[in-house]
């Protein structure tokens, strides 16, 4: 593990994003409430929160912080069809958050598959990335618009 005790500790944030790709119905079937398993945006944000405060369970070597706020946005696009995912990650420490805002968006799109895939198993999470974050030493950094390097 890093030993990042002689880092200054900043204001860290980090935001990541993802999507669940789907059929028109499968979306229609989540937006009414309808999915066998229950209210499938309310548990995949829980998981998602979840998620991000339990990464240094889940990723090896990564340091176990304390987070002072993690949100996660479930948001339906007609245009995919299907749900984006947005979670924002932060802490006051001295190493980042970026794999918090990672696995809260990973673990997300994890289980708006699980509890609909009865329904549709042809589902796709694509997208997960990194969109920003700030702190520490290296400053701010921001992910280039889609379809730029």
């Amino acid at each position: 593990m890093v030993d990042v005790s002689s880092k200054d500790e900043t204001q860290r944030i980090a935001v990541a994003e993802g999507r669940v790709v789907m059929a028109e119905a499968t979306l229609s079937v989540i937006l009414k409430g309808d999915a066998k398993k229950g209210d499938v945006i309310g548990a995949a944000r829980i998981a998602g929160i979840m998620a991000a405060k339990r990464t240094h369970e889940l990723i090896p070597l990564c340091h176990p912080l304390m987070l002072t706020g993690v949100l996660v946005d479930i948001e339906p696009d007609a245009a995919l069809p299907g749900l984006r995912v947005r979670a924002e990650v932060k802490t006051r420490g001295p190493t980042g958050v970026e794999m918090e805002a990672l696995t809260a968006v990973s673990v997300t799109c994890l289980t708006i598959y699980d509890m609909a895939k009865s329904v549709d198993r042809a589902m796709r999470i694509e997208g997960v990335r990194l969109l920003e974050k700030s702190g520490g030493k290296s400053g701010a950094w921001r992910a280039a618009p889609r379809g730029e390097p």
